[in-house]
């Protein structure tokens, strides 16, 4: 992965570059103080700069100079996920919108970024970098979205308690075919096959996946498919997709949801399981979406609403994103504690830039500026009303 040194992108140092450092350095300085942090200071949220350069790429760049800056070890913070939260909370992502913000809304306006030709980069770009990485990251299921916290105090556990409550609010019973769109490493196929008697596909655009969640899941009723949904065309009795909607995109959430209509039994159910966004977008942060997840975007709940409108009978939205936060806590510390494994492969700055990744993340669950969903969804509703299955 290439990370720039310096300049950053392949545009000019911005013309802040004139301006006198101490005025560039009391314009940060200001704005931080709304968010209440101090520049060299001793609190945990507080940053320190170890280059100039720092002050006039972030009023340049934004948010994508802020984590390419981090990257470069140009500043640091002892609570990154803090200092995240407290800028997210205090809105100062709105006074720093940059060149590249408005590129990616271009882009995201002009193009399809996420049509099946296009679908591809994000497992090439994410979820194919190494299975080694996740593996020391993630629990012992490898599952790759939030946790549910309520009655647990391992990862493990919390992994455990998302997966039986998914099958649990899809009313599982033996010998039912299911669907899991976005399937990852094959924790959830395995999860539901040993503990629900069910038959499990499981589909997924990322090779490395494939190959890992073929071997979780040998001797199970479980297939694993390299395949895009859009391609599917059989019939299922449940249907479920745990942290793959990020990567549908705003102009395909309508055929998301009519593929899944056409595929889904009459009595069927399907729960999505989604971050969500508390504004309607066609983006997310341009750093994310350059170093992290291409072609990615949250969706927000008008969004959804729209896109399941004529299709589907909205049985029940659930929301816990709270608990994302302590999950990412939880990956953030599988990481480091790692790093000594990680480090044969992975450099210096990866390591930085995987830290800023999974620690601003936490800041923003904990800001409350994303948020998680579990969405439970019927063809024609439920005779006599569906009973949630959250404990």
């Amino acid at each position: 992965m290439s990370i720039p040194t310096e300049p950053i992108g392949s545009i000019p140092w911005p013309k802040a570059l004139h301006t006198p450092k101490k005025k560039l350095h009391d314009r940060i300085e200001h704005l931080l103080s709304l968010a209440n942090v101090t520049i060299d200071g001793r609190r945990p949220w507080d940053i320190h700069v170890h280059n100039d350069n720092f002050y006039h790429t972030v009023l340049k760049y934004g948010s994508i100079g802020l984590g390419e800056s981090y990257m470069l070890g140009w500043w640091d913070a002892p609570q990154v996920d803090e200092f995240v939260c407290r800028v997210l909370k205090a809105d100062l992502p709105q006074k720093f919108t940059s060149v590249q913000d408005y590129l990616c809304y271009l882009r995201a306006l002009l193009l399809n970024q996420q049509c099946p030709k296009r679908s591809y980069v994000i497992a090439e770009k994410h979820y194919d970098i190494g299975n080694d990485l996740y593996e020391c990251m993630l629990d012992k299921h490898m599952i790759y979205s939030c946790a549910f916290w309520e009655n647990a105090s391992t990862l493990d556990e919390a992994q455990e308690a998302k997966l039986d409550m998914v099958c649990r609010k899809l009313e599982l019973k033996p010998g039912m075919r299911v669907l899991d769109i976005g399937c990852g490493w094959g924790g959830m196929a395995q999860f539901a096959a040993q503990n629900y008697d069910v038959e499990i596909l499981g589909i997924t655009i990322s090779k490395e996946q494939v190959t890992l969640a073929r071997q979780c899941c040998e001797g199970l009723p479980v297939e694993i498919r390299l395949q895009d949904y859009r391609s599917l065309n059989e019939t299922f009795d449940r249907i479920l997709s745990l942290g793959m909607f990020e990567h549908v995109g705003y102009k395909n959430y309508r055929t998301f949801m009519e593929k899944v209509r056409s595929l889904l039994k009459e009595d069927g159910l399907f729960l999505l399981h989604t971050i969500g966004s508390n504004h309607s977008q066609k983006t997310i942060d341009s750093w994310i979406q350059k170093y992290i997840f291409p072609n990615a975007m949250l969706p927000s709940a008008k969004q959804i609403s729209a896109a399941l409108e004529g299709l589907f009978v909205l049985e029940d939205w659930h929301i816990f994103g709270a608990d994302y936060d302590k999950t990412l806590m939880h990956w953030y510390d599988n990481f480091q504690s790692n790093r000594h494994t990680l480090k044969k492969k992975y450099d210096d700055r990866f390591f930085r830039m995987w830290k800023y990744y999974l620690l601003s993340c936490a800041g923003s669950f904990r800001a409350r500026s994303n948020q998680l969903w579990q969405i439970v969804l019927s063809p024609r509703g439920i005779p006599g009303g569906y009973r949630a299955h959250y404990k």
